[in-house]
């Protein structure tokens, strides 16, 4: 018996409820990658926060990083207008090979989809977190 997405508990990525959600800025941290992110600023990483969020958002994404309780971040990440309509995988990967011709050297990257997570330009880790609310295909 095949199993429907609805029945198994995720949805596909709706654009417009998530743009909606967004806009709230009222999205709680995950207590455990906060917590990481805090070490990791402790340790003297430099932290990019690369997220499939449209540049429209980066307001609304700013504060609602700073009311959850994340600081001092090196970069915030966000689609351009030349990034619209690339495959999450492709964004992501391209942002990462910016930074790495930065430069930059990516020790570890979280993420909720595995769109954030593979491609190239890859992490030497990556950490995959759960997402029961909606899956990018």
């Amino acid at each position: 018996m095949a199993l429907t997405s609805m029945e198994i508990g995720f949805e596909i990525f709706n654009e417009t409820s998530f743009d909606n959600w967004v806009d709230l800025a009222a999205a709680p941290a995950l207590p455990a990658s906060l917590s990481l992110y805090n070490e990791l600023k402790e340790l003297g990483f430099k932290i990019f926060l690369l997220t499939g969020r449209s540049e429209f958002q980066r307001n609304a994404t700013g504060a609602n990083l700073l009311s959850s309780g994340y600081r001092d971040w090196e970069r915030l990440i966000l689609r351009g207008s030349s990034d619209q309509g690339k495959p999450a995988t492709t964004y992501n990967s391209e942002k990462r090979a910016e930074l790495e011709n930065e430069g930059y050297r990516i020790h570890g990257n979280s993420g909720d989809q595995w769109s954030d997570l593979g491609g190239y330009a890859v992490a030497a880790r990556s950490f995959k977190l759960p997402n029961p609310t909606y899956y990018i295909p």
